[in-house]
């Protein structure tokens, strides 16, 4: 068996996400064996990312410093600026590299289940930097579930008496999606934005 050291480590490291007990212990296993090549850098950068770590007060990223990367990128876009719920949302889009704006993380969804009010969210904050001018474009980035959908009409409900655009991302059928295997939600949805054929 392990020694005591060694089950902590384990321990933590089950309580990522995708990552169980098995999992874990092999990381573990992996991470001893390794130990100059794996171990002592994933120790270094959990370190200085640990120390360094900051909320953006723009966007509400998570990153190093503050303001964010993106923020702090001047070749982007500063009239489009796209709404996100989580940082996970804003990093799945920044790997996509397609959009060349701004961003903006509420930090959840509106959820009555689980009591999240719009207070709870940074709405207030993001209706003040669309206020503040220079914004065309309000790209709601919503997850496709009711949560979602009902954070974004309540965010186009309040940015409404704004001159700028809103849009939201489309939703429906995934480029190579088969109907058989398609959920009700997204066949539904799909029905719905139906458009002409070019």
């Amino acid at each position: 068996m392990a020694s005591q050291d060694i089950e902590t480590l384990v321990q933590a490291l089950s309580r990522l996400p995708g990552l169980g007990p098995r999992s874990a212990r092999r990381a573990v296993l992996h991470l001893l064996k390794k130990r100059e090549t794996a171990l002592v850098p994933l120790q270094r950068a959990l370190e200085q990312v640990g120390e360094r770590l900051s909320t953006c007060g723009i966007c509400g990223n998570v990153d190093t410093s503050d303001p964010c990367g993106v923020c702090a990128d001047t070749r982007r876009d500063a009239r489009l600026l796209c709404v996100v719920e989580d940082v996970a949302d804003l990093w799945a889009l920044e790997r996509s590299r397609l959009f060349p704006g701004k961003f903006h993380v509420l930090g959840g969804r509106l959820s009555s289940l689980d009591g999240v009010r719009p207070e709870d969210l940074t709405i207030d904050l993001l209706v003040r930097r669309i206020e503040a001018g220079g914004i065309d474009e309000v790209v709601l980035a919503m997850n496709a579930t009711l949560e979602g959908q009902t954070t974004a009409h309540y965010i186009a409900d309040r940015i409404e008496r704004f001159p700028v655009r809103v849009t939201q991302l489309a939703h429906g059928l995934p480029v190579g999606g088969e109907l058989d295997y398609l959920d009700d939600g997204t066949l539904a949805q799909a029905l719905r934005a139906r458009r002409p054929v070019a």
